[in-house]
């Protein structure tokens, strides 16, 4: 199905996209799987095909592409594994925020290696104490002559392995209130003095996807790399969180698309009591279900892809979309596992990597239980 919003242009990308996936993803996944990482010289290829950050301005190397590029290669990246989020990331979530808070210098600096997949990116907020409560971190970066002086603990940071530059949330005036005023972002280079990585987390699903504990210990960060004013960084964050959380969405419900498909294919295949399970109707009213709640899901996700195109606030019906599409992913994902039986326990059928990669969705870019807080204040509740 063509999206409303997607031109011929988009399709004949998604096309070319999908060829460069069918040589270099699809045949390797299972070994980034068990090697637990994405190699660098994936990223590498994409940023020399022009699948990194296309939307960033020609002046820095990229091509000035709409949102739809972003939905399909998001998309596209998705249909071969969960574990290939960090890409979205650093295209759609991370490089935004330089573009968008990075004064002149700082865009000329980083920008162009983003592009070309020189420079890995993430983006370092929670801690070990405190995740949605973002207002409540505890790093701070207190300046000292031409630096400012990091000192504090990241954790479950997405691209926290490969990352050459990591935007973190610092407490820069830690006697502010209310506290969500001192929070600032500073942009840190991997060969920051004092900056090290922890240990590479083992996480139940997302496998080759690197995850990672970052610490910063007296860590010196020149004062060039504040990322915009200081005390605005709550303020940025929020600013982004609506473009996050709608291609966390976008993700959940390609893996939900993928899981039906699939399980469809499965169950016409599969004999029992001598005909194909997809002929039981129990099959076919779970599968029924299945679809129609997807389609919906697919409708709604589009309506608000074109509205973010069009620049419009939509941050309510994000937060509506993150909490019922990935919740509606897992449930898809479980129903699916039921109808594959056995051997949707088995880890060479798709589905089960699929149900432990799902889990996920529901709980960073923001709780669901958080994506409802927002819903019911902008409900007047």
């Amino acid at each position: 199905m063509k999206h409303s919003y997607l031109k011929d242009e988009h399709e004949i990308f998604r096309n070319s996209f999908r060829k460069f996936l069918e040589k270099e993803a699809y045949p390797n996944y299972e070994q980034w799987e068990q090697d637990k990482i994405v190699p660098r010289s994936f990223w590498d290829k994409m940023g020399k095909e022009g699948f990194l950050c296309p939307w960033v301005d020609e002046q820095y190397g990229g091509f000035n592409a709409d949102f739809g590029y972003s939905v399909v290669i998001t998309e596209e990246l998705e249909k071969v594994g969960s574990s290939l989020v960090g890409l979205a990331l650093h295209n759609d979530i991370v490089v935004p925020y330089l573009d968008t808070f990075g004064n002149e210098e700082q865009k000329k600096r980083w920008l162009p290696k983003c592009v070309t997949g020189e420079y890995i990116t993430a983006i370092a907020m929670t801690e070990p104490g405190a995740g949605s409560d973002l207002a409540n971190i505890k790093t701070t970066a207190i300046r000292k002559g031409d630096k400012y002086i990091v000192n504090g603990e990241k954790t479950f940071i997405t691209n926290g392995i490969l990352s050459d530059l990591v935007i973190i949330a610092c407490k820069t005036d830690p006697a502010a209130i209310p506290a969500y005023k001192g929070i600032s972002l500073f942009v840190v280079d991997r060969n920051t003095p004092g900056f090290t990585r922890g240990k590479k987390l083992n996480k139940v699903g997302l496998h080759s996807q690197d995850t990672a504990e970052l610490i910063f210990q007296d860590a010196e960060v020149p004062c060039e790399n504040l990322l915009g004013e200081e005390g605005k960084g709550f303020y940025y964050l929020m600013e982004k969180l609506q473009q996050e959380r709608l291609i966390v969405a976008l993700e959940a419900l390609v893996s939900a698309e993928v899981m039906v498909k699939e399980t469809i294919e499965y169950t016409k295949s599969r004999i029992a009591f001598g005909k194909p399970i997809s002929k039981f109707q129990n099959t076919q009213f779970k599968l029924v279900e299945l679809q129609t709640e997807v389609q919906i899901g697919r409708t709604f996700m589009d309506s608000l892809i074109a509205e973010h195109i069009e620049g419009k606030n939509i941050v309510n019906g994000v937060s509506m979309a993150k909490w019922w599409i990935t919740d509606l992913a897992k449930k898809v994902a479980s129903e699916c596992l039921q109808l594959h039986g056995g051997y949707g326990y088995m880890e060479e059928y798709p589905i089960a990597r699929r149900f432990r990669d799902i889990q996920i969705l529901s709980i960073y870019a923001g709780t669901n239980e958080i994506m409802k807080n927002i819903i019911a204040k902008n409900m007047g509740l």
